[in-house]
């Protein structure tokens, strides 16, 4: 069942609505490393000088410029260690629509979903981020002492949180809290491992960028086969 629903979820990446997502999610990524650049470029401006003289030197003109060039080469080294998260926190805000587009293509005869409020789907979206990303820095810290079990450690802990939130997602849409933690608590260990599988490709640049879609998917399938146990 585990592999069988993850290979539907790389299938629906394919679809235009999918792939428009994760598209969006690069883009608006792209354009917040070039608002902060700018800014960046901004406050250099208003803090440093046009010229200024230096002891034995003399007047040096071309501080600021030098100070534009290394904004720009630290903007570019931050991007290749932020691009990825970035991109997967901003298309996470768009998982409810991969979802709906699962449903409408292999499950076109449901009712109409269970409309989460704005406040309410927002603060599951900014949890389930901050939860990730606050996990694995102290995972981080931890890694060091445990080297040989460095791996297990990240794969049983984002396997878990990856799990829990996803699957969270695909069942609010159909279930109330009460009825979805209660499916939840049936099939922890199922959506354990589906979340272990979505976590694999995490470590692969690029490939990554598509896992908050793949995975949106695959939970999707995962939630309705359970569902009709």
């Amino acid at each position: 069942m585990i592999v069988s629903v993850f290979l539907r979820g790389w299938e629906d990446l394919f679809r235009p609505g999918a792939l428009k997502i994760v598209g969006l999610g690069v883009a608006l990524s792209l354009g917040l490393f070039v608002a902060l650049y700018f800014a960046l470029l901004w406050v250099m401006g208003w803090v440093l000088p046009d010229t200024i003289t230096l002891p034995w030197i003399g007047t040096v003109t071309w501080l600021r410029t030098a100070a534009d060039w290394a904004t720009l080469g630290l903007m570019m080294f931050a991007s290749m260690f932020l691009m990825v998260p970035v991109a997967s926190a901003f298309t996470g805000f768009f998982l409810e629509d991969v979802a709906e587009l699962v449903e409408k293509e292999h499950y076109p005869s449901l009712p109409e979903v269970r409309q989460l409020s704005f406040l309410e789907g927002l603060g599951d979206t900014l949890r389930f981020f901050g939860v990730i990303i606050v996990a694995n820095l102290l995972a981080l810290m931890i890694y060091p002492f445990v080297i040989p079990f460095a791996p297990l450690l990240f794969f049983g802990m984002n396997g878990y949180l990856l799990g829990r939130e996803y699957f969270q997602m695909a069942s609010l849409r159909r279930m109330d809290r009460g009825a979805a933690r209660a499916l939840y608590e049936r099939n922890r260990a199922t959506v354990w491992a589906t979340g272990a599988l979505m976590a694999l490709p995490l470590s692969i640049p690029v490939l990554n960028l598509v896992v908050p879609v793949v995975g949106a998917a695959a939970f999707t399938h995962l939630f309705h086969r359970l569902a009709r146990r």
